[in-house]
């Protein structure tokens, strides 16, 4: 389950950036359509990674960023049925061009700063 190790890595950033002194509210990150991640295994994950810690509760958005099917001479997209993707266009026989749906990107933390309570 590689979703585990792109929860861990997606945590330890959000860490960098959000500091000693913050906790994680939201982490936002789009995921496409042929980047091989399993939304619901990350979000499995991600409360795995998390649990017990300061940033117990943080909620992962998931953005689904859908692969498109383009025929260059009908100029139709065409929706593929989940993990089907067509080669040739069923209508014309033209080689269909694929884009999108690559994505693993980070996209917006949000986190809550604590107020350091000084004690004499």
């Amino acid at each position: 389950m590689h979703e585990l190790s792109i929860a861990t890595e997606l945590h330890r950033c959000c860490r960098a950036e959000v500091g000693e002194d913050g906790s994680i509210c939201e982490v936002v990150v789009a995921i496409g359509d042929l980047s091989g991640v399993e939304p619901e295994l990350l979000r499995f994950a991600w409360e795995a990674v998390t649990a017990g810690g300061r940033d117990d509760g943080a909620t992962l958005t998931i953005d689904w960023c859908p692969a498109t099917q383009t025929c260059p001479l009908c100029a139709e997209i065409r929706e593929p049925q989940p993990g089907k993707w067509l080669r040739l266009c069923p209508t014309c026989g033209m080689p269909l061009a694929l884009s999108g749906g690559d994505e693993l990107d980070l996209l917006r933390i949000e986190y809550q700063l604590q107020e350091n309570e000084v004690t004499a």
